[in-house]
């Protein structure tokens, strides 16, 4: 194409604009022609913006009450009873059922996960059931708040707090706040405006309840598969929620002016001897051991017979349908004690370990990689060691705080007797799973439902795995095309994903009933094993064990051998060596 370099004169110039603009606007009438013709309609595009929410003030809280739910009830009263000592008023929305899931669908978006569903329309019919008893529409709006979890990331998680406020303006409850308290960065404090005081109390206050709640579940699973008497454990359990609840209501917060009175406004650095007085006082108070100690008696009284043979069944997978107990993960629990197996749930503990072990290696991955930094020239030693420093500070304080909270937890297991489990180390989980699923890669559970798969079934402590995860759910989707590598690497391996959904629960029970079938036949066959290398026969270790009352008791403690899985089995090997025999296996020494 050739451009001329002739002059032009003005007439010419407006000549060939005219002619310029008339092409123009019958280009766009032909164009606005075929639109027409082909159905295509031109609309003006708005923006979505977040929604402005009422904000919840430090000075409504006496006539506000707070909403929270999606955990066990064990873990709910607990924390229910920790938010009500620190003056807060509150209630836990129940467990999900498939109405609430049914509802979730009907007042929400399409293509949900599965939890969507469950807990956002259990809200909606928690607030419909509070408005059929009596209560005004407008006052649930205006004096009940919800708080919930929220994330970013690749999975519908992130997409949570719209869904809620999606399904409440649809069912008819628009204005109801949603205070969101994200997995990174904590609650939203412009939004919460003091509503919630998110101070160390209230963080104490909240982790030692789910703490509590993780340990005592724990024991009472391990209790109730050798119970002699049906119900005894559902009948402690109860006794000791509601006992540690009014512990956890009771308990002050430290406070320098309870401890210095009129002194305290004299000292120099109040506000960090108000800190660290809490701190120390968690750390080396004995105010929840003792009424723990009191859990672990209740819990003793239950008679239990361990030589019952069977298989343990681990616990695993997508953090909400592992921990819920009803409709949501098909009444998983439930049906695998009438099936005569013995489960080990995951805590929320070790999802919590976890999100500290993730910021300690991206800390490591981004050393010196600030937002918006230059790395300087390598001749300022100064601010390589400026860098230097700040990376090591952040790191100090990060192990620490991880190796305090597996402290605190290990000091609420030694309270309840030492039985249950300890905190996995995140550093193995790490090392075995990574070869599997890349650890940098988060989203749900990440890499621990692989490595946990991995840990539990190399350290001998499962004879299956029993992986719950929403229908679609995409990391859980993820970690199960690893797990069939994982699988074929350990071929005597029993792993079973079960995807949950608002139906199709016969289904998913007949399918872990034929996994359970084999594991169960694993652990009768270990058992026959065991029982043919010690020389005793089931009889006489009954006849010993009943001569011995004391390890007939609940809370003792069973050694774990190397080589051996199953509890009974376990338990016949240390009885034989307290009989004085022979017996061809070491005890574990991790």
């Amino acid at each position: 194409m050739s451009t001329s370099t002739h002059p032009v004169s003005g007439n010419e110039l407006v000549q060939i604009t005219t002619v310029e603009d008339m092409i123009r606007d019958r280009v766009a009438e032909e164009r606005a022609r075929l639109e027409r013709e082909a159905g295509i309609v031109h609309k003006e595009a708005h923006h979505f913006h977040k929604p402005i929410e009422r904000p919840f003030t430090a000075d409504q809280r006496h006539r506000t009450t707070l909403l929270f739910g999606g955990l066990t009830w064990k873990h709910e009263k607990l924390v229910h009873g920790a938010l009500e000592g620190l003056g807060y008023r509150c209630e836990v929305v129940p467990t999900p059922d498939v109405k609430a899931f049914q509802l979730g669908k009907e007042y929400g978006n399409n293509g949900q996960c599965n939890p969507t569903y469950f807990t956002v329309g259990n809200l909606v019919q928690y607030l419909q059931t509070l408005e059929e008893s009596g209560q005004k529409r407008q006052d649930l709006i205006n004096n009940y708040v919800f708080l919930t979890a929220g994330a970013c990331g690749p999975c519908r998680f992130g997409m949570y707090e719209s869904e809620y406020r999606l399904a409440l303006r649809n069912a008819g409850y628009d204005g109801f706040r949603v205070l969101l308290f994200q997995q990174s960065g904590g609650l939203n404090q412009a939004e919460a405006e003091a509503g919630l005081d998110m101070n160390l109390d209230f963080f104490l206050s909240i982790l030692n309840g789910l703490n509590m709640g993780d340990v005592i579940n724990e024991l009472a699973h391990q209790v109730r598969a050798f119970e002699l008497n049906p119900g005894d454990t559902d009948a402690v359990l109860d006794e000791v929620i509601d006992y540690m609840h009014e512990v956890l209501k009771k308990k002050s917060p430290w406070s320098v002016e309870a401890k210095l009175g009129k002194f305290a406004s004299k000292l120099p650095a109040k506000a960090a001897v108000e800190y660290l007085g809490k701190f120390l006082e968690q750390l080396y108070s004995d105010d929840y051991v003792e009424a723990l100690h009191h859990c672990r008696d209740r819990f003793n009284s239950i008679p239990v017979d361990r030589l019952k043979v069977k298989p343990i069944v681990k616990i695993t997978g997508e953090f909400w349908a592992q921990t819920t107990e009803g409709d949501g993960n098909f009444n998983m629990f439930s049906f695998l004690n009438k099936e005569g197996a013995q489960i080990i749930v995951e805590p929320i503990a070790t999802w919590i370990n976890y999100l500290i072990h993730q910021v300690i290696q991206k800390g490591r991955d981004r050393r010196g990689l600030e937002e918006g930094a230059v790395m300087p020239a390598a001749w300022r030693i100064d601010k390589h060691a400026k860098i230097e420093w700040a990376y090591r500070n952040k790191l100090l304080k990060l192990k620490a705080a991880e190796k305090i909270f597996a402290r605190e937890y290990h000091k609420i297991i030694e309270a309840l007797g030492g039985t249950a489990h300890k905190l996995v180390d995140q550093y193995e989980l790490q090392r075995v799973g990574h070869p599997y699923y890349n650890t940098r890669a988060e989203g749900g559970e990440g890499h621990l439902e692989v490595a946990k798969n991995i840990y539990y079934t190399n350290h001998e402590l499962a004879h299956m795995v029993l992986s719950l995860k929403p229908f679609g759910c995409m990391p859980s989707t993820q970690s199960d095309g690893a797990q069939s590598a994982v699988v074929a690497h350990y071929k005597d391996m029993i792993y079973l994903p079960i995807e949950t959904s608002g139906e199709g629960e016969i289904n998913a029970h007949s399918r872990v009933q034929m996994a359970l079938g084999e594991a169960k036949a694993k652990a009768k066959l270990e058992f026959k094993d065991v029982l043919q290398k010690i020389g005793k026969t089931a009889d006489e270790l009954k006849a010993y064990v009943a001569e011995h009352p004391e390890m007939s008791k609940a809370i003792y403690h069973v050694p774990k051998y190397k080589g051996v899985v199953g509890t009974a089995a376990n338990f016949a090997v240390h009885v034989a060596e307290k009989m004085g025999a022979q017996v061809p296996y070491h005890l574990e020494t991790h």
